[in-house]
This record gives structure tokens, sequence and C-alpha cells, in this order.
């Protein structure tokens, strides 16, 4: 009963702290700037919180990050927008939106994959949100027994499950990973600091761009394709609203992906470095394997929107979770956020929640009243967002050129970026004519860094024993599951292959 009260008044302070109408507006503002930097190529949250941290100093606290965690979460629902019209990925992890998406907006479903997108992107929200509230000093000590060996299990577990994402041979997707894991490598090695695979150009000295590589291999590929195949980028779409809306079946085969896919997301939210792009890659591996009609996927199925999204959105309310009890950040965008709690003047830490239970508590009923602004916002602008199509590919393929090279230029102010974007377009429209899949390539590269790093520290600290690998039960059972998955998909693959040669052998004339 206690426990309860506690709860209860602590929610009524946030919630003191939410409502008032300077908060609600830098709420509002943050979403809404957050829902249109989204859905600009190359733009994200990264970039424009870095923007905004100056603005800060100037700002009350809670109103500050308020704002900060607005645009987070807006930038994440606005994302997958142009990943489901246009095959760009608004972000790393809504690549996986591309899968889908593009297809079903190709089909004249773009309006329902919007609508889905929004429905289980607030499903997701609210589930991250809820375990942050109830949840957040069990999950950070549980994540605090994570050892590198752990998490390079579990990243090699996501990188598998990523390679098997496809339609095509297992073998080609594992050896895209491998090329992603490779192009990880070039730049500075993060032990010695010496240069490798930079081939003199100091420009790579950083190691190659994340923006050129996703920018390249989807959106300039897809504009390269669709200018060569100008039938294909025709599309016959609906823009009542009734016709956006999901059927009944949409929603029956939407519902136990949403659950499994937050369910997911939250998990590996609270674990640093392991949230968004591979979390989603993975809630869509699992649907694909679990799935009666696994043909389907990557030709338009609403399972393949529902659970990745639903997955990313709880894996942002999670990821929360050790940034503001414990003051370690799981990724880049919370070290911005940590930075602004340093900019206010407050030490990240266990002490957040016991010195400024306003501050926490108010953030936690800020998070609740933005996805609610998401989903006002959002459904009615599905309608517009579909009525890009509606523009002459005359002009829309140059103005997808021009935002995805300001996309790529801006992000560090390199005209080398722009030569890497042509490049990985030219290497993205190869892999589309020898149908390779990118996902894994994606994700290869971003995971290689983090993977390679805690696979050194793992061997470091048991003196060059890969046993280490095997003796903690949670690094064992993700790579159990990891061997599964692999060979699982290799046993569906030569299935399908004997099943096609069989019925050809069958229709072949006597």
């Amino acid at each position: 009963m206690d426990l309860f009260a506690t709860f209860y008044s602590n929610l009524a302070l946030g919630m003191g702290e939410a409502v008032t109408l300077s908060n609600l507006w830098y709420c509002l503002i943050g979403v809404t700037l957050g829902c249109l930097v989204g859905v600009l190529p190359g733009l994200g949250s990264i970039i424009t919180i870095s923007l905004l941290l100056p603005i800060t100093y100037h700002l009350p606290t809670s109103g500050a990050l308020i704002m900060l965690c607005g645009v987070y979460f807006g930038a994440d629902y606005g994302g997958g927008t142009t990943s489901i019209l246009l095959g760009i990925p608004g972000h790393p992890a809504a690549a996986v939106d591309v899968l889908d998406g593009y297809p079903m907006t190709k089909q004249g479903r773009g309006g329902v994959a919007l609508f889905m997108k929004t429905i289980a992107s607030a499903w997701g929200s609210f589930v991250g949100i809820v375990l942050l509230m109830l949840f957040a000093p069990i999950l950070s000590k549980f994540a605090l027994q994570f050892g590198p060996a752990e998490y390079c299990a579990l990243m090699l577990l996501g990188l598998v499950a990523a390679a098997t994402v496809g339609q095509g041979s297992p073998v080609k997707g594992v050896a895209m990973m491998v090329l992603g894991l490779i192009l990880g490598t070039v730049g500075t090695d993060i032990n010695t600091g010496e240069l490798r695979f930079n081939f003199g150009l100091m420009e790579l000295s950083d190691g190659v761009g994340l923006i050129p590589i996703a920018m390249g291999i989807f959106a300039l590929a897809e504009v390269i394709k669709s200018v060569s195949n100008p039938s294909d980028t025709s599309t016959k779409t609906r823009f009542r609203f009734r016709d956006q809306l999901p059927t009944r079946e949409d929603w029956r085969r939407s519902f136990a992906p949403m659950l499994r896919g937050s369910g997911l997301g939250a998990f590996f939210g609270t674990l640093p470095g392991t949230s968004g792009g591979m979390a989603t890659f993975l809630a869509y591996s699992v649907e694909k394997r679990i799935s009666k009609h696994p043909e389907e996927f990557s030709n338009g199925a609403i399972e393949g929107i529902a659970a990745p999204e639903a997955c990313n959105n709880a894996g942002v309310g999670t990821a929360f979770i050790p940034t503001l009890t414990l003051g370690i950040p799981g990724d880049a965008i919370m070290a911005l956020i940590l930075a602004a709690l340093v900019i206010q003047g407050i030490q990240p830490g266990p002490q957040v929640m016991t010195s400024h239970p306003e501050l926490f508590w108010g953030l936690i009923v800020s998070f609740w009243i933005g996805n609610i602004f998401l989903v006002i916002l959002n459904i009615p602008l599905i309608g517009i967002w579909v009525r890009l199509l509606q523009i002459p590919y005359t002009l829309l393929f140059p103005a997808i050129m021009l935002f995805t090279c300001i996309g790529v230029y801006s992000t560090n102010r390199n005209v080398f970026d722009l030569y890497a974007l042509i490049v990985f377009g030219l290497m993205g429209c190869g892999m589309l004519m020898l149908r390779l899949e990118a996902v894994p390539l994606l994700l290869g590269f971003v995971l290689g860094p983090a993977f390679e790093e805690y696979l050194r520290r793992s061997l470091l600290l048991s003196r060059g024993d890969y046993g280490v690998f095997i003796d903690q039960p949670i690094s064992l059972a993700a790579l159990s599951v990891a061997a599964l998955v692999l060979v699982s998909s290799l046993w569906s693959f030569l299935r399908r292959r004997r099943k096609a040669a069989n019925a050809a052998l069958a229709a072949a004339p006597d």
C-alpha cells in the first residue's frame, strides 16, 4: 500500500511539473520539430539535438529536457515515413521499414502502412514509458550484470538475425554482413590509435560515414533504379481517410507482432549499444521466423511494419532507464541528453531520482503527453505524406537527390562525404542487380566497431581464452540462439530451393 501511495505521489508530482503552459509548449515544439527532421532524409535527432544544445543554456531545466526528449521521440516517429513512401530511411533504425513499407506503397497501401506505423509506435512508446515508470531501478541493475562477453554475444545474435532477414540466400546475407563489418574497421584503431585501411586518405581517419552509406545504398540506388525503370515507380494510391485505415485482417495480423516487438525493444533498450537498429531487425527476423506466410515478408507484410516500429519506440522509452538512473548513456543521443543535464548543473546518476524527483517524474509524464501529441499530429498528416506520391517524378527525384545531398553534407560539412555517397550509390545499384541484401551490410557497419571493441575487451580480460563466451550463461544462450537461427535459415533456404526444383520438374513437359 505504501508502495502504491509513493508511486501515486510521484506521478502527481510529475503531473504538476509537466502540465504547465510553458512545459506543454516546449513538449509540442520538440515533438513537432522531431517529426519534421525525422521525415527529412539524412537529418535526425542527433543533429537536431546537437544544434539545440546551446539554446538549453537559456531555458529552464525541465523545459530544455522535455524539448530535447520530444525531438527524440518525434524523430523516431517520423523516421519511418520516407522509408515507407520513398524507400529512403530517415535514420538507421527505420531502414527495416523499407522492406515491407515501400512494397505496400507500391501496392497503393502507403496510407495503411503509415497509419499502422503510428499506432505501433504509440503502443511501443507507451510500453517503454510504463516500464520506465515501474522498473527503472530493477532493470538498470540487471543491465549492470552484462559484461563484454555478453554484449559481444548479443551483438553477434543481432548480426546473424539481420543477415538472415531477406528472402535470398543466407550465404549472401552473411557475406553482406561481413562486408559491413569490414567497412566498420576503416579508420583509427580503438586500442592502438593507428590508422588502418584508409588508403592514405585522411578523410577516412574517423572511418566511413554512416549517413553516406545509408543514403547511398538506399536513397541514391533507389532513385537510379526508378529513373531507369519509370514504370516501376508509378503507384495508384487512394487519399480518402477511410481507405488509409487498416482492415480487420491488418489489425488481427498486427496485434501479436506489436506485443512481441515492444517486448524485444523494451529489453534491448536498457542495454547500452544494443537498441535501435539491431533490435528492430531482430524483431523483424522473429516475425518472419514464426509467420505462417514468410514468403509475404519483403513483399508488403503488415507485420513487417508493426513489430519493428513497436520495438523501436519501446526501446526509446527504456533507453532512458540506464541514462537517468545510472548516468550510463546507451547511445549518442542519450549522451547528448546527459550533456543537457550537465549544462543545467545536474550530475547524472542515481541521485537524479532522489535529488530531483520533480524533474525525473516530470519527464516521464511529458513522455506520455508527447506521445499523445504525436498521435494527434501524425494521423491527420498521413494524407499529406501520401500525397507526396502525386508529385511528378521529374520533380520528385531531383528533390530527393537535393535533400539527400544536403543531409549528407550537413553531417560533417565535408565534400568527401558526397563522393562517398556516389560510390555507395553505385554500389547499391550493383547490389540491386545482383539481388544482394543491403540491410545486413548496414547493420554490420553500425555494430561492427562496438562488436570489435567488446570482442577484443573480452579476450583481453580472459587472456585470449575463447571459453569466456561459453562460461557465462547469458553469452552462451545468445550464441546458441544465433547458431540455431543460422542453421534454421540455411535449412529453410535449401528446402525452398528443393520445392522450387521439384515444382519446375513437375511442370516440365514429358
